[in-house]
């Protein structure tokens, strides 16, 4: 390889970093595991409902949020979720929420809420596949259910979120391992 074509690849390479550093640099993050505790961080699963299934939330290697346990679907029963409850985050001016994961072939939900007197949630279904990845949903895809069912309701389209959250419940008995590393609004 030529000493131009070095520098074409070279200067296309660094094109691109800068390009990443300026998205970054106008993304807020919501909560980044390396710079926390659990605080705010709160597990809920069907034992609310009867049923059998435990997740837990823990800090991996100082700065990776782990959410692992086992989905059972004993006393019907078939989902566990973590949620963060937070201060007023706006969001007038960001259109995605993303996320740095690392997951294990399997479905999961985010959840959001724009108010802490909402009854129910937004969400978006995304597959977690083995391997670190970015994420990136549309806030405005984000769609209004609760309890499992959809609600004749507009897209998220708050000023703010409230609290956010991750649920697993895909209708069969299964371990489960998340691995969050952080959340941004961009």
């Amino acid at each position: 390889m030529n000493n131009a074509m070095q520098k074409k690849i070279i200067l296309g390479i660094l094109s691109l970093v800068l390009s990443m550093i300026a998205e970054v640099l106008k993304a807020e993050i919501v909560h980044d595991f390396s710079k926390s505790n659990l605080e705010g961080w709160y597990v809920i699963d069907d034992g609310v409902m009867g049923g059998r299934s435990r997740g837990q939330l823990e800090i991996e290697n100082d700065d990776i949020g782990l959410f692992s346990g086992r989905i059972s679907l004993q006393n019907y029963g078939g989902f566990s979720s973590i949620r963060y409850y937070t201060d007023n985050i706006k969001v007038k001016k960001y259109k995605y929420i993303a996320m740095i994961i690392n997951g294990d072939n399997k479905y999961y939900q985010l959840r959001i809420k724009g108010s802490r007197n909402d009854r129910y949630v937004y969400t978006s279904k995304f597959f977690a596949k083995n391997g670190w990845q970015q994420i990136r949903i549309p806030l405005a895809d984000m769609e209004p259910y609760f309890r499992g069912r959809k609600l004749n309701k507009k897209n998220f389209d708050k000023k703010y979120i409230t609290e956010l959250g991750f649920l697993i419940g895909n209708k069969v008995p299964e371990n489960f391992e998340l691995r969050i590393r952080s959340i941004l609004l961009e």
